[in-house]
């Protein structure tokens, strides 16, 4: 990559060691390695060595740290810069976002009045490293919208579930009233039976869900391990849905006369 003296300082780039260019003539010469570039060549004590990169014989003046400049799927391959300003293709401004019209505006009339036989095009940054990712974003909108729907179906089943259960059982719910049973030990009997099956049902889907995400993590050579706090998580928040669907019709059916529905059974 040809840079001129002011690009790794413009982009933070740290130095791992040695010295970056100083735009003096010298630095046609000069060359500046990353980390991943030094572990290739399998080179030790790299500065003031040696190098020969695209013709040209020079030395190693600094190493900068690892950056990344691809996707996260890609490991940080070995880059070499060397001193060339005439060589750039493409302008780099830094500003703000309020600031941004008017540094579009500007850099435009600039390349009108040296460069005005050619359109002038620009690129935001920030978007152009967005688009590495459009695959991901289309794919957690979908996982998003799926898990709604299947979250609002398994509610609705869960609720008339809960209804038909209460209604059957609603000798038994006034026996037990009548005996001298509590609103929460009522709640507390309909509901239990639905969170066993949520507790199944995440038994069963814990080791899938770890399954799936392990597989598309894999696909980056840079990723974060699963912790087991997410599906502890997940579990529980599970359960407190399925608590919540069930709880209406539980409270319901606790709160009924149970006269009434002795008398009707």
């Amino acid at each position: 990559m040809g840079i001129d003296k002011d690009f790794i300082s413009f982009f933070k780039l740290k130095m791992q060691q040695g010295s970056s260019f100083t735009g003096a003539i010298a630095d046609s010469t000069h060359f500046i390695l990353n980390e991943a570039a030094v572990r290739e060549i399998g080179m030790q004590n790299p500065i003031g060595k040696h190098f020969r990169s695209q013709g040209t014989n020079g030395t190693i003046i600094g190493v900068v740290k690892d950056f990344h400049f691809a996707s996260l799927r890609e490991k940080i391959a070995p880059v070499i810069f060397f001193y060339r300003p005439a060589v750039y293709q493409t302008l780099y401004i830094k500003t703000s976002t309020n600031k941004a019209a008017a540094a579009i505006a500007a850099a435009g009339n600039q390349f009108k009045q040296y460069n005005g036989e050619f359109p002038f095009s620009y690129n935001f940054l920030d978007e152009l490293f967005n688009n590495l990712y459009q695959g991901e974003q289309r794919e957690s909108t979908l996982f998003n919208y799926f898990a709604g729907m299947a979250i609002l179906i398994s509610c609705l089943g869960l609720l008339g579930l809960a209804a038909y259960t209460a209604q059957v059982r609603t000798r038994e719910i006034g026996v037990r009233k009548v005996l001298g049973a509590s609103v929460t030990g009522v709640i507390g009997l309909l509901a239990k039976d639905f969170i066993k099956l949520v507790l199944i049902a995440i038994v069963v889907a814990t080791p899938l869900a770890w399954y799936a995400m392990t597989n598309w993590l894999n696909a980056f050579a840079y990723r974060i391990p699963i912790h087991w706090t997410v599906f502890v998580l997940a579990a529980g928040i599970a359960i407190i849905i399925a608590f919540v669907t069930i709880s209406f019709q539980s409270i319901k059916a606790a709160l009924a006369n149970p006269v009434k529905s002795l008398r009707s059974e």
